[in-house]
């Protein structure tokens, strides 16, 4: 080694706080710092000096070997050559002949001034060298004197020699010189000169705010290396305009080199997501052009954005991620490469790294294109298949593609899983555990994975004018509310149920109508939640299961898409399974709209299933063709029997019906791939004709 540079970067500071890890073009000035650093030819190694653990950390993560700095030099009277000094002392082996001190104040470094400054010494030009600008200002004391010129003459610059005025950037000694002098200047002493534009020292906030707004005019555009780009809409594949037609439609214009762009990516291999808090269909028509997943109407784009990373299995370090406005920010705080188009709200170019050229709309997403490619070896874009083409889906929240499957209980819910089927039995139990028994038995003879049932606290449940009425039942004349409690299971039935459906392999869970029967159920360990339809808009019971961390199962039935994109909202995507349902007892064809189950899957991104009030099986059937992962009916030992429910419910030959088609049908489905069957090879043999 004969090149050693030492980047001092204690945490104090007193003009901005832990100074060196703000971000100026979206990186820590410490890791600008070490950058500079590696990528100049003449040095060797890159040392970081300092009493942080986080800049330890960055330093580390940029490629840097951290010195930990003893406490007596890490206050604000310590030098830089005692930081120096005490990193040269850290370092095994034979001494380098050359040390470099750089500033991390100094946003703005270039290599090559590096590389010449180290030059400079190397070849005995210098034993001291430090970075300069030009300056040819009249430099005056306070009291009025001039300090570099004669007030009396005041030649024409082209007339004067210039002066150098020290940046602070980084100074180049004999190692021997430092060690012997202790400070950073002796023997022959000469200027690197820098430009200008490179001449920042941020001090003070206002320092740091220059450096920020000059950042995407001084960076080099360099190769960005990422495995993914992810790019707003609005104001990035457009201009943030909209033209509205006397019909109220709107249109956008966007830049055919985007396109381009965008097929280039996916040549190499490079993933592509939109992400929109727009709801306009002209989004999802313009990725299903381009051939990318979109996700949009949303109202955390984070959340989606973390969960698309974790289901493509992508470091968020290697990803891009292009806006132009606040709502971007929290985005762009995720992944390693945040861009801003050039346009940006002033608080997104600031949190850039990039800032583009090129406008939305007008080539920014090409320009990022290129800048990624530009990273990716030539020889590997060659061999590199086009992609097929996509199938892309209109979303609005949770992660795209198919969606991940949720483990409840002793099964996973989800594409390409055994159906999950539940049998409700709700309250057809009629408040006796024997009947409760007899139905656990009923489903797990005919297959099910599972049982429901409903808990309420009939004194929340049950409104007040209808307390008092009076309800005729098989236990004879009392008030509704009476009969509501006289129907309801506590502590010790449950726990009875919980045992026998242990026994019999299946699992057991219930809809909590109230928050204490939240509580009550999370007290038995139940394996997940329901969300009965009539609680779609209940928020403090939707807060409530989602702070269980529990997989909840969230039934549609009488619900508006603003109702079910709010609940969605607060309980998250991540263990959500949602249903299909129309709350309609029992359940007209004409009212099942089964084509929900593919809105919701798109729109959602989560695993969907169907609830069904129908009478027969055909419409269950159905939903499982048309993809439902799991199929909820309510059943009963006898429909004639008493109670609310038993009329829209499956008899126990009927449950075992359901189950076995459902298998029929899964197994009758396939996989998609088309293939010659050993049955057909026969007839094939037989009755093909091949002519030319």
């Amino acid at each position: 080694m004969r090149v050693l540079a030492v980047v001092p970067a204690r945490g104090g500071s007193v003009g901005v706080p832990l100074k060196n890890l703000e971000k100026v073009g979206g990186v820590p000035l410490v890791a600008r710092a070490v950058d500079a650093c590696l990528r100049a030819e003449l040095v060797d190694e890159v040392v970081v000096s300092t009493d942080h653990d986080r800049i330890a950390e960055v330093a580390e993560a940029a490629g840097a070997r951290v010195v930990r700095r003893p406490a007596e030099l890490s206050g604000s009277t310590a030098s830089s050559e005692s930081a120096v000094l005490h990193a040269l002392s850290e370092i095994t082996g034979e001494a380098p002949e050359i040390v470099v001190l750089v500033q991390c104040t100094s946003a703005f470094l270039d290599p090559r001034d590096l590389d010449a400054a180290v030059a400079k010494v190397l070849d005995g030009e210098a034993d001291s060298v430090f970075s300069g600008t030009e300056t040819y200002e009249f430099v005056w004391t306070g009291a009025g004197h001039g300090v570099n010129h004669d007030p009396a003459v005041r030649p024409r610059r082209q007339d004067r020699e210039p002066h150098f005025r020290e940046t602070g950037a980084f100074y180049v000694m004999r190692t021997e010189g430092l060690r012997e002098r202790g400070h950073r200047f002796f023997g022959k002493v000469a200027v690197q000169p820098v430009p200008t534009r490179h001449a920042v020292e941020i001090d003070t906030p206002e320092d740091l705010e220059i450096a920020r707004a000059l950042a995407p005019f001084v960076d080099e555009p360099l190769p960005i290396d990422v495995d993914a780009v992810v790019t707003d809409f609005d104001g990035v594949h457009t201009d943030d305009r909209a033209f509205v037609d006397s019909d109220g439609r709107e249109m956008v214009a966007v830049s055919r080199s985007d396109g381009m762009g965008i097929a280039l990516l996916r040549r190499a291999g490079v993933k592509v997501l939109v992400l929109s808090t727009e709801r306009n269909p002209v989004v999802a028509a313009r990725a299903a052009k381009l051939g990318v997943p979109v996700v949009q109407g949303l109202g955390a784009k984070d959340v989606a954005l973390r969960e698309w990373l974790a289901a493509e299995d992508l470091a968020p370090e290697r990803v891009a991620y292009v806006g132009n406005d606040v709502n971007d920010l929290s985005c762009m705080a995720i992944v390693g490469w945040p861009v801003a188009v050039p346009d940006a709200h002033p608080r997104v170019r600031a949190a850039a790294r990039v800032v583009l050229s090129a406008p939305g709309g007008a080539g920014a997403v090409r320009e990022l294109s290129d800048r990624v490619l530009a990273a990716r070896p030539a020889a590997a874009l060659e061999t590199v298949p086009a992609p097929a083409p996509v199938a892309v889906p209109l979303t609005s929240l949770g992660h795209l593609g198919q969606p991940r499957p949720v483990r409840i209980g002793r099964s996973l819910v989800g594409p390409g899983q055994p159906v999950y089927v539940i049998g409700e039995i709700g309250i057809n139990h009629n408040g006796d555990v024997d009947i409760a028994r007899k139905l656990i038995d009923v489903a797990a003879d005919a297959g099910c994975q599972a049982v429901k049932f409903q808990k309420r606290t009939p004194e929340i449940c049950v409104p007040l004018e209808q307390r008092d009425q009076i309800r005729q039942t098989p236990w004879g004349e009392m008030t509704y509310m009476e009969y509501k409690i006289r129907t309801e299971f506590g502590a010790d039935e449950y726990a009875h149920i919980a045992k026998y459906c242990e026994e019999r392999g299946v699992d057991w869970f219930a809809s909590p109508w109230d928050v204490p029967s939240v509580e009550f159920l999370e007290n038995m360990d139940v394996v997940a939640h329901k969300v009965a339809s009539a609680s779609v808009t209940d928020h403090e019971l939707l807060r409530a299961l989602a702070a269980t961390r529990k997989p909840v199962i969230l039934s549609t039935g009488m619900s508006t898409i603003e109702e079910i994109d709010a609940a969605v909202e607060i309980l998250g995507t991540e263990r959500l399974v949602m249903m299909h349902a129309t709350s309609t007892y029992p359940l007209p064809p004409e009212e099942a709209n089964l084509r929900m189950i593919t809105t919701l899957r798109q729109r959602y991104g989560v695993p969907v299933g169907y609830s069904g009030h129908e009478r027969g099986l055909q419409i269950s059937l159905a939903a499982v063709t048309l993809g439902a992962v799991t199929v909820e009916r309510h059943i009963t030992l006898d429909r004639a029997m008493w109670g609310s429910d038993h009329a829209a419910s499956l008899e126990p030959t009927g449950l075992e019906h359901l189950v076995r088609d459902i298998r029929i049908i899964e197994t009758a489905l396939g996989d998609g791939v088309k293939r010659v069957y050993p049955g057909e090879e026969a007839p094939r043999a037989r009755l093909r004709r091949v002519t030319a």
